[in-house]
């Protein structure tokens, strides 16, 4: 039978090297012989008479060594279809966001066959509705706010007038511009199939798109996740907004209220703030921004209401529905029901996986509650030549994480890895003004894990850049191991927080300790250099120092 497989050959630095390579593998019986000395990775198919000691023998006297040997692993008896034919594929993905695409590039730097299918529009979540979409509007909404709310004294700044429809036509270049480069253009820069149709398991290795059946070996679920509404009644009455529909407003609301007061109802409800409308936030939990630390939520509450915006915490939605052009919202706190009123509702209550239709019970694999995949730290799910990465399973939903998690499972999928996916050291950044942004473990994680815990909490007042930029809003908060030092967790209210953040990251992964952190360089009159002083406010009172004293 015939074997397609893998090695990994170091001591490759040009084309040359290449055809010396595959001459090698040829003359010890590999056949259909390719080779990338850009990532060290040959393939070709073994028919039987492939000898790893004669190619490595043919190597002998070169510069060349095989270093390893592999191939996708053999299905169980009578778990998997035969691959035959044109549409036979070594790794068919579903869907084509960022996790799908980052396992069809792993699969193709292997050597593999692979084919995407999609129902809708190439790119997933990020690009065309999600990270690049908003992100594109909360920049100029910034912007917009800022020339009318100038902190300086002497300068004098005015914001006209907000051409929302313009600025969303500006968004949909730079979405569509991203779609082409970032996927479409990879199809065939990589040689992966894309199969237009709606894909579904039939069997617990089979597969139909559009009902005709595509054959493959593995197989990967990538098909994301959509915006998720709770049951709310008179809530259909309302024409309410999603994350998806709020970006492609043209007609600035005056008043809006938006449900859910996580990372994506405050980017979204600031971004038409900072154009001009009357926002009020509506959270069930206990404080906006749950699940950041108290310090950073009491000062972003805080920051919202100076804005002019109204907060509700601890508020649940009972009913709602339309008057005229106007919608309304009855909420209850604690005993009393209070009615809000505005031009637009918009609903950021979190995301569900898209899993309905796939045909995962005909399949055998797991699901939670929500309806998302359930996945290993290997991205295996519970069948056996299923795996699955990205929002639809239960793995946190950021593209950074869904893009390692569709390397991760492509690899472990096609050669048995054994490769694991490590959240320890993972960040997150909601996009507010200013930025929250955090990685590790909250003071409460930590204390929970019995670990002797130790904090220090930095106001961004003693910051010397949020002193120039007159913009004080904002803490540093550390959270550390009392008997090492060593840094657990770190979490940022911030202009740049995202950036900041990520020497954090680079901390954490190495285990530095705060000392260690205070101890290193951090230049002056930067917002990094508030790690620094929060790393320092364990010993010391960093408002008794001079500039940069260690």
């Amino acid at each position: 039978m015939k074997n397609r497989i893998t090695l990994d050959v170091t001591g490759m630095t040009c084309d040359g090297c290449e055809s010396h390579v595959g001459d090698a593998l040829s003359s010890a019986g590999l056949a259909e012989v390719t080779v990338d000395w850009r990532r060290g990775v040959a393939s070709g198919t073994d028919t039987g008479s492939f000898d790893k000691e004669a190619a490595s023998a043919a190597l002998e006297s070169s510069a060349y060594d095989i270093v390893a040997v592999s191939s996708p692993p053999q299905p169980s008896p009578g778990t998997a279809t035969e691959v035959t034919g044109d549409d036979g594929y070594d790794l068919l993905i579903l869907g084509s966001g960022s996790a799908a695409f980052a396992a069809a590039i792993k699969a193709r730097d292997l050597g593999a066959t692979v084919a995407i299918v999609e129902r809708g529009t190439i790119g997933g979540t990020c690009v065309n509705i999600g990270c690049v979409p908003s992100k594109a509007l909360l920049r100029p909404a910034e912007l917009f706010h800022e020339s009318g709310h100038s902190p300086f004294v002497g300068i004098q700044t005015s914001a006209g007038d907000v051409d929302l429809a313009g600025l969303i036509g500006s968004k949909d270049e730079l979405v569509g511009m991203l779609r082409q480069e970032k996927y479409a253009k990879l199809l065939d820069i990589y040689d992966i199939q894309l199969i237009q149709g709606t894909a579904r398991f039939t069997g617990p290795s089979s597969v139909e798109v559009d009902g005709r059946t595509v054959n493959a070996r593995r197989f990967l679920i990538s098909t994301g996740a959509s915006p998720w509404v709770p049951p709310i009644a008179g809530l259909d009455a309302t024409n309410y907004l999603t994350s998806t529909t709020a970006l492609e407003l043209t007609d600035l609301p005056e008043e809006l209220i938006v449900v859910g007061a996580n990372a994506i109802g405050l980017e979204l409800g600031q971004l038409f703030a900072h154009l001009g409308t009357k926002v009020t936030w509506v959270e069930a939990l206990d404080r906006i921004a749950p699940f950041e630390e108290p310090e950073i939520s009491g000062l972003m509450r805080g920051h919202l209401r100076d804005q002019g915006a109204e907060v509700y915490e601890k508020a649940t939605a009972q009913r709602a529905g339309r008057t005229g052009d106007r919608v309304w919202l009855e909420i209850e706190l604690g005993t009393d029901t209070t009615r809000l009123e505005a031009d637009y509702l918009l609903m950021a209550t979190g995301r569900r996986a898209n899993t309905s239709g796939l045909g995962l019970d005909l399949a055998g694999i797991e699901t939670d509650e929500r309806g998302a995949v359930i996945v290993d730290a290997g991205l295996a799910t519970s069948n056996p030549v299923v795996w699955a990465a990205g929002d639809v399973t239960t793995t946190p939903q950021f593209v950074y994480v869904a893009a390692a998690s569709g390397n991760i499972a492509a690899e472990n999928a096609l050669r048995g890895a054994g490769r694991k996916i490590d959240f320890r050291t993972m960040p997150r950044v909601t996009f507010t003004t200013p930025a929250i942004a955090s990685v590790g473990l909250t003071e409460a994680a930590a204390r929970d894990t019995g670990l002797p815990v130790m904090t220090s909490i930095l106001p961004l007042d003693a910051v010397p850049r949020a002193l120039v930029n007159r913009d004080t809003t904002g803490v540093v908060k550390l959270v550390a191991n009392e008997e090492t030092g060593e840094l657990l967790g770190a979490h940022i209210l911030a202009d740049g927080a995202g950036d900041v953040i990520q020497a954090c990251v680079v901390a954490m992964n190495y285990h530095a300790t705060v000392d260690e952190i205070a101890a290193m360089f951090h230049p002056y009159l930067t917002m990094a250099e508030a790690l620094k002083l929060a790393a320092q406010t364990f010993n010391k009172d960093v408002g008794t120092l001079s500039c940069c004293a260690a």
